[in-house]
């Protein structure tokens, strides 16, 4: 038998840590003899999988492997993320920042809360009425659930417009396909499940309403020209032309899900511009959706800084040692949510998998943005290169 290479060692890296961890494998449809092997053999304890990405590590900077400089460079940044993922799970003492650095490649910063402070202000400005802002933004906010029979049309028209204009920008596979699904009981408002074969199962969380406020973004964040397309991009460039069996897999606790996240969170942007409120508008008025375009584009203005407060509460809670009702009660100080949509963010941010995962928005927004400059080539690289979160930061 042939001896094994980095990228199928990394594989079976992989596949072994995800049965330690619930959805730590978030893709996979690489070779299925490999995937069977895995499962089929008995659990691999985690000192040994620690090991084991230690000692890839090592080779990949021993210059093992027949793998050009980027591609060696992503495929370590990937290890020493699972290394990370398998100490912790194995009881090390790794303090929350060090280990979303190591996983994400960004180090958390605390967003000043005199930043928070002049938000409110701006959004009070922009907010019609009079009273207290919270109760004021909450009750605006609310106002604009989706009814529930009318959900899946909105989707589908959002979907079908983003990606026609996914098409025109960058191109689709022919044969990609998108299936909307809702689900409850999830810590997440929405989720790609990727297939392969160009396939996706979008999952909408259904436990709190959907506000039409969100539903534009949720759809390009998880669809077109979000997780999808991406996916979709990167099994025909990467893994079917360039045999890069890497992109295969997709696994939480590493870089690759910080890019993901920061170009699927500016996709909504590219597509429709800096205020995609009117093409909104068109869709879910025509549906009898409500959706009050002037508020909305003046409250996303004031309000965007307000998303950082998801990253202050990540370092109370996992830096500070904050129980989850002190995090709750900064979720509706600071960004103005009612008590249930922040217990729903702070399920996530406690949810094993998914604790250190949140700087994967908070910082992969700013430098997916940065790095795209307004140019949809740029983003483009994003949907079909290997691209670490050094390579969107600009040179010192």
């Amino acid at each position: 038998m042939p001896e094994a290479t980095p990228v199928d060692r990394y594989l079976e890296l992989g596949l072994r840590l995800g049965r330690h961890l619930d959805g730590l494998v978030d893709a996979y449809y690489g070779p299925a003899d490999v995937a069977q092997r895995v499962a089929d053999e008995p659990v691999r304890p985690l000192p040994a999988l620690t090991a084991d990405a230690r000692h890839l590590t090592a080779d990949l900077d021993a210059g093992a492997g027949d793998l050009a400089a980027a591609r060696r460079a992503w495929l370590r940044a990937q290890v020493v993320g699972l290394h990370t993922v398998a100490r912790k799970l194995d009881g090390a003492a790794i303090g929350y920042r060090d280990e979303v650095e190591a996983c994400y490649g960004v180090r958390p910063e605390r967003v000043p809360e005199d930043d928070l402070a002049a938000a409110h202000r701006q959004l009070d400005a922009a907010l019609p009425g009079s009273g207290p802002l919270p109760e004021r933004l909450i009750a605006w906010r609310e106002s604009h659930a989706v009814p529930v029979d009318k959900l899946e049309r909105a989707v589908r028209s959002l979907a079908d417009d983003f990606r026609a204009r996914t098409q025109q920008l960058f191109g689709l596979p022919e044969g990609e396909h998108v299936e909307f699904l809702f689900e409850t009981n999830k810590p997440w408002s929405g989720f790609n499940y990727y297939e392969g074969d160009l396939r996706s199962r979008v999952a909408i969380n259904i436990d709190l309403p959907v506000l039409s406020t969100s539903l534009g973004h949720l759809v390009a964040h998880e669809a077109y020209p979000g997780h999808h397309t991406e996916h979709t991009r990167k099994e025909v460039g990467l893994v079917r032309r360039r045999g890069q069996l890497e992109e295969s897999i997709f696994l939480v606790g590493t870089p690759q899900c910080l890019v993901a996240e920061g170009l699927a969170d500016l996709g909504l942007e590219v597509l429709l511009g800096a205020r995609p409120e009117p093409v909104l508008a068109e869709h879910l008025g025509a549906l009898g959706i409500r959706y009050d375009a002037e508020v909305v584009a003046a409250v996303s203005t004031a309000g965007e800084a307000l998303a950082n407060v998801r990253g202050n509460v990540a370092l109370l809670l996992h830096e500070d040692g904050a129980d989850p009702d002190a995090a709750i009660a900064y979720l509706e100080r600071w960004a103005l949510l009612p008590r249930n949509r922040a217990e729903k963010a702070v399920q996530f941010q406690t949810d094993p998998t998914w604790k250190a995962y949140i700087f994967c928005y908070v910082a992969g927004l700013p430098l997916c943005r940065q790095f795209v400059a307004g140019d949809t080539a740029r983003y483009e690289r994003l949907l079909t290169d290997q691209l670490l979160p050094s390579d969107l930061a600009p040179a010192a």
